[in-house]
């Protein structure tokens, strides 16, 4: 049994979100939960929250609890980018990038295979493997 969380436009960049998301992919559920709670990165809030949710809607489901639960899947795609302007000398303005991010974790049972997850991962293992290729 799987379960699943989304936040969308989440006001961080997906480069600094992937490191946070690194960390926690494969990891019991509480253990994630606690090094969410004490990392230093300002992206780990959100996925904290992200987490949580997907917890919680692992025990809706199927009343199962956090130290049953692996994080089988987690990953962050890009969101729209919106633009912004910096104050520069001479009345002149530089235009600077607020980067959004969609974060996707799934959590399921310690015995499930993670079938989203290992598929995604597959997709693109084997997409790297023909780049090695060519």
């Amino acid at each position: 049994m799987e379960a699943r969380a989304k936040a969308r436009y989440i006001r961080v960049t997906p480069r600094k979100a992937r490191r946070v998301v690194d960390l926690i992919r494969g990891m019991p559920a509480d253990q994630a939960q606690a090094t969410l709670a004490f990392a230093p990165q300002s992206a780990s809030d959100p996925i904290g929250k992200v987490l949580a949710s997907a917890i919680a809607n692992a025990g809706h489901i199927s009343h199962l609890d956090a130290s049953s639960l692996v994080v089988s899947g987690a990953w962050v795609d890009e969101g729209p980018t919106r633009p912004g302007f910096r104050h520069r000398a001479q009345g002149r303005g530089y235009r600077i990038h607020k980067r959004t991010s969609h974060i996707t974790i799934i959590v399921s049972d310690r015995g499930d295979s993670g079938g989203a997850a290992s598929s995604r991962a597959a997709g693109s293992s084997a997409a790297t493997s023909r780049e090695r290729t060519r």
